[in-house]
């Protein structure tokens, strides 16, 4: 075989593979769009204000694992602590911060040391103790520094109530996201997990720890991840929720049922993914009992984050994220092809194993071959239209789609300005953000082989009242 033949095949392989996984997609939205349309009919009916009134709605425990966050804790506390539930707590695990985030806590909740007991049914760093508040609904776990995973733990053990809500510090939850996240637990016995979508907060006007104005960010990259965001919750998670196959919820924003939980031994300390990794493992622990379940997401609990601004923070988020696929894959790969974990097993991993893991080499590997291909003249002109409309055509219009999808159904962002600007960028990220994230996601698998283990951080601006995109 001829080098050129050998690039005809490449490229013919490379086409198919993005027929494939664009078909995948496809099949995906198709199920989203069914489901999300499912969902908000259902919201007409549901009754939601006798169930915030209702006495069937299990108390809730909110943990928040913070680590140096004195300049945004108290308003994060009072903002969890406002939210629109029939019960819930809020348990911060001050996990070693060497700033003043414990007393500014302190201060702010006149706390006072506490003999609350915290049942140790997980292993964590030692606790050094416990406290209490004026606001009976608040504790505050202190304890040595073990990491975001670790701090869960803690928290986890410390929680008093049946469903744990895992949050990050500086999220943002609307006021009834809890009760709108908790309400397929409370409905159903079987749901032991449940995720709620995240939104990018960049561009929006926030006031008091609550979103008053959703816009656009003015800034080009976070705009690029609205987009991404909204085609990665609204068309993937919620199509893999409704196949009982989801295998990531959100570490900013999830609700579990203690038990579980505490059955599946907790989040990992030892991997840079905790999130993906402890809902497969649930998703494992599960199946291997034989229980009947739901690991589901709801399209409408919102938390709002704010995302990296720059192409450095950026990388480092994205290389962290695969790193922590590509763990998770590994560690559970027994449960590749195995019938045994149902539609995990069969679906899912496959599909994480082929598309997400392999995705970016074989992506990048078509890239190179198609441009050598033409320099070559190898390809001919129906080919590198197929290959264009297909690599790149396809893409846009999925992600298009998921902008449609946003506003036909959720209308979060209500003027036709941004909804025009989100589905030009829906466009846009197809030349050029798609194929860097393509690079740096296989120099995470470099990475990865090189057993980084570095977390990276996020630098975030934060909001300052009635101030879109600016910092504190």
């Amino acid at each position: 075989m001829s080098f050129g033949e050998f690039l005809l095949v490449v490229n013919y392989f490379v086409l198919g593979y993005f027929l494939l996984i664009n078909g995948v997609y496809a099949l995906l939205y198709v199920i989203s769009f069914f489901e999300i349309a499912d969902y908000t009919r259902r919201e007409v009916f549901s009754g939601f204000s006798e169930l915030f009134a209702s006495s069937y709605a299990p108390p809730v425990s909110v943990i928040v694992p913070a680590y140096n966050e004195e300049a945004t804790i108290a308003e994060s506390v009072r903002s969890l602590l406002s939210l629109r539930y029939p019960l819930h707590e809020v348990v911060v695990v001050n996990d070693g911060s060497s700033d003043g985030t414990l007393e500014v806590l302190g201060k702010s909740f006149d706390l006072w040391e506490s003999d609350r007991p915290v049942r140790m049914q997980l292993e964590t760093a030692p606790i050094r103790g416990v406290y209490a508040s004026s606001d009976e609904r608040l504790v505050v776990v202190d304890k040595e520094n073990g990491g975001k995973a670790d701090a869960l733990n803690a928290g986890i053990c410390a929680a008093g109530y049946p469903l744990v809500c895992c949050v990050d510090a500086d999220i943002i939850l609307e006021e009834d996201a809890l009760l709108r996240a908790a309400r397929p637990a409370i409905e159903y016995s079987d749901v032991a997990a449940v995720g709620g979508i995240v939104r990018v907060a960049n561009g929006c006007e926030v006031d008091s720890g609550r979103v008053v104005e959703v816009r656009t960010p003015r800034e080009v990259l976070p705009t690029l991840q609205v987009v991404e965001y909204l085609r990665a919750f609204l068309a993937g998670r919620t199509g893999w929720s409704r196949l009982n196959a989801l295998l990531i919820i959100s570490g900013a924003f999830g609700i579990f049922r203690r038990s579980d939980l505490i059955s599946a031994g907790g989040y990992s300390d030892d991997t840079v993914g905790e999130d993906m990794e402890l809902v497969t493992r649930m998703h494992r622990t599960l199946r291997e009992g034989r229980r009947k379940y739901r690991v589901v997401f709801v399209p409408d609990p919102v938390a709002w984050t704010e995302v990296p601004s720059t192409l450095r923070v950026l990388r480092r988020q994205r290389d962290r994220w695969h790193r922590g696929l590509i763990d998770t894959l590994i560690r559970h790969r027994r449960m590749l092809f195995n019938p045994r974990y149902g539609t995990v097993g069969l679906l899912a991993m496959p599909y994480y194993f082929l598309f997400e893991l392999l995705g970016p080499v074989v992506e990048l590997l078509g890239y190179a071959a198609f441009i050598v291909g033409l320099l070559l003249g190898v390809l001919n002109v129906p080919f590198t239209l197929a290959f264009f409309a297909v690599a790149v055509g396809l893409g846009s219009l999925l992600s298009v789609a998921a902008v449609f999808m946003e506003e036909m159904r959720l209308r979060r962002y209500p003027r036709w300005t941004d909804f025009l600007k989100l589905v030009l960028y829906g466009v846009l990220e197809n030349f050029g953000y798609r194929q860097l994230n393509t690079l740096w996601r296989v120099a995470a698998i470099v990475s990865y082989l090189r057993r980084n283990t570095d977390w990276g951080s996020m630098e975030r601006r934060g909001f300052g009242p009635g101030e879109p995109g600016k910092g504190r």
